[in-house]
Formats: C-alpha cells, structure tokens, sequence
C-alpha cells in the first residue's frame, strides 16, 4: 500500500499572516519549513498558515480555473484542535500565560491517567492543547514508587509499551 503523500500538513485559516507567523514561530516555537508565497507558510511541525484561505479554494485569482466554491470562514467552531506534546508543561503553560491576548480556554487539568493539559486559543480561535509527553507521566509514576506494571494500568497500555517508553530517552 502507498501512502497518498510522503508530507501532511494542517492548514489553519488565519486572518492575519503576520500576527499568526508571530504566536506560531515566537510563543509556540515552530520551525519554518517552506513558504508558498507571502499567504503561506509551513513547519515542519506539519501546521500549515494560510490567509486569504476562501480565496485560495475559490481558486479566482491563483488557478487557471475557479472552483466555484464559496467558503466561510468561521472562528472559534470548537470542532478541532491542535495538540502539541511537551516535555515541561510547566514551562508552557508559564509562556502561554504570560502571552498577552491569548485567551485561555481552562487552567490546567490533570486526567486520571496522570496526563495534564493546557488549553487556548490562537488568535484566530483555534484551539491549541498542550499535553504531557506519555513517557513523562510514566517516569513521574515510576518516581512516585508505582510499578510498570500499575503505569501500564493508569495508561491503560501494555506493560512492553511502557517499558519502550521509559527506555526511550
């Protein structure tokens, strides 16, 4: 079986390119990959910006033929969400908050599988979350004098996953 792309990215319409390019590369960290032109810009996170993005798919004024297609854009939709995997989410979620204009969808909640989380919105109103890596909250276990065996119940994975995941470093 062939992959239908050796690449993917997540395109968010954004209504400010460089406002967007500002949070994305300076508050979140991501690293440029490619630009497509001055409305495009992806990172090899795999997080794709795209202004103008109705237009883009109306295809009017960059294609040799218009789609016909009519969107709109609609924010804060609460229907998807990014979700960025950490290491220190304390870190995170102390450049989150001192971020000026971000509004913060809740505080910091701990699941009972041990993994906390951060939400908020971007700018643009989509939701970012950002998680403890498993391995972290396995470790923090482990530390807390729990057995693989009690981790890879809480986790609810396998007693060789985690053990894959505290090997890994």
């Amino acid at each position: 079986m062939k992959n239908i792309s050796s690449r993917a990215y997540f395109a968010l319409a954004v209504s400010d390119m460089q406002r967007a390019r500002n949070f994305y590369e300076a508050v979140l960290e991501q690293e440029v990959d490619s630009f497509g032109g001055e409305n495009n810009v992806n990172y090899k996170s795999g997080i794709c910006l795209v202004d103008n993005y109705a237009e883009l798919v109306a295809a009017e004024k960059w294609a040799t033929q218009p789609t016909g297609v009519n969107l709109e854009i609609k924010t804060k939709s609460n229907s998807t969400q990014i979700i960025f995997e950490v290491d220190d989410l304390d870190y995170w979620v102390a450049k989150i908050k001192s971020t000026k204009g971000i509004e913060i969808l809740h505080d910091v909640t701990e699941y009972i599988w041990g993994q906390r989380v951060l939400r908020f919105y971007d700018h643009d109103k989509h939701i970012i979350e950002v998680w403890d890596r498993l391995d972290a909250v396995a470790k923090r276990f482990i530390a807390q004098g729990r057995t693989v065996e009690e981790v890879a119940e809480l986790l609810g994975d396998s007693v060789e996953n985690i053990q894959r995941l505290l090997r890994d470093e």
